[in-house]
């Protein structure tokens, strides 16, 4: 895919900046930004995910408990032995692992469909993340000499893999789909879904400093 292609997104995504430089919360939003967002059409899988972002947003402005698996990007945001890097990465597999899944379900209801409909949606915005995964490591991934200095930074961003982020993604989204006549078995699973993120996310935001 070239990479040029942009996030199609809607255009109430590109909202003006709300934290201040160094902020953990804002890194992945600053990058995702950067991507540049076009308009997307409404009720597609990307036009979901972007929802399912800004509301865990929303909810952060206005006092609300967010997702399981952000509250550890509230809680060390300002941490110094953190890295930009660590913040982004952990952001990407927030919005994989909680924000995609639910997305896929939320499109599926919509649409009365079976996730397998979605294929091709889905691999259109793996190839978007993909992107944006890239964009992180060459942006925020310190130099080769840094590097040797933080061998354990180097380590644990190694050990996160996007391809495996979004193959649990697509299961978790079709095992909740597949729950949908079991109202209380669903919702205790996307609760361990965003729990079991959240231990991911943590692992991410291990200091390295």
């Amino acid at each position: 895919m070239a990479q040029t292609e942009q996030f199609a997104e809607p255009a109430v995504l590109a909202r003006p900046h709300r934290w201040p430089p160094g902020d953990g919360v804002g890194v992945f939003h600053d990058v995702r930004q950067a991507m540049g967002w076009k308009a997307a059409s409404a009720g597609t899988l990307e036009a979901r995910l972007a929802e399912r972002y800004l509301s865990a947003l929303d909810a952060a402005d206005a006092g609300r408990p967010v997702p399981e698996c952000r509250r550890p990007l509230f809680r060390y945001r300002h941490h110094p032995g953190v890295r930009p890097v660590q913040f982004a990465l952990a952001g990407l597999h927030a919005h994989i692992a909680h924000d995609l899944v639910l997305a896929v379900v939320d499109t599926c209801r919509t649409r009365d469909c079976e996730p397998a409909t979605l294929e091709g949606e889905f691999e259109r915005v793996g190839d978007l993340l993909a992107l944006l995964e890239e964009r992180i490591h060459d942006e925020l991934m310190p130099g080769p000499d840094l590097l040797r200095i933080a061998d354990p930074l180097t380590h644990l961003v190694s050990t996160w893999s996007l391809e495996r982020a979004r193959e649990a993604a697509w299961t978790a989204a079709r095992v909740l789909r597949q729950l949908r006549g079991d109202p209380a078995a669903a919702e205790e699973f996307a609760e361990q879904n965003d729990a079991g993120a959240g231990l991911v996310v943590r692992f991410l935001l291990t200091p390295c400093r």
